[in-house]
């Protein structure tokens, strides 16, 4: 895929927010967790060549912990092979990644708590 069309996908994923990404991006937007600035559906590219890039969107990113956060609704249920190849190769292109179902989103101080905890400094 050229880059120009990963950045309209993102934006088009980004525009259209699941109800778990839209809660969750109340309580990160703004740099509010600890002064940490996430982007949401941000292209994270990990391989390229002459003609495509290879990427992945993350529901959330933070640049500057290098952490990334998925929401996993009920699609990853039946694509847990298909995560867990993403999650290696992002750990081993050096980021960190930590996961909620999104009925963990219920008790939004206990993500928001886990996520903090992720902060190196």
């Amino acid at each position: 895929m050229k880059y120009g069309e990963i950045k309209h996908f993102a934006r088009q994923l980004r525009n259209n927010p699941t109800p778990a990404e839209a809660k969750l991006w109340v309580h990160l937007k703004k740099r509010q967790l600890n002064g940490r600035k996430f982007l949401r559906q941000h292209p994270l590219l990990y391989d390229f060549n002459k003609s495509e890039y290879f990427y992945f969107i993350p529901d959330f990113y933070c640049y500057q912990e290098l952490l990334i956060i998925e929401l996993d609704g009920p699609i990853h249920d039946i694509q847990v092979d298909r995560d867990l190849n993403r999650q290696e190769i992002l750990v081993h292109t050096g980021f960190r990644m930590i996961r909620f179902r999104n009925e963990e989103l219920n008790d939004m101080k206990r993500v928001l708590d886990r996520i903090a905890g992720c902060f190196r400094g």
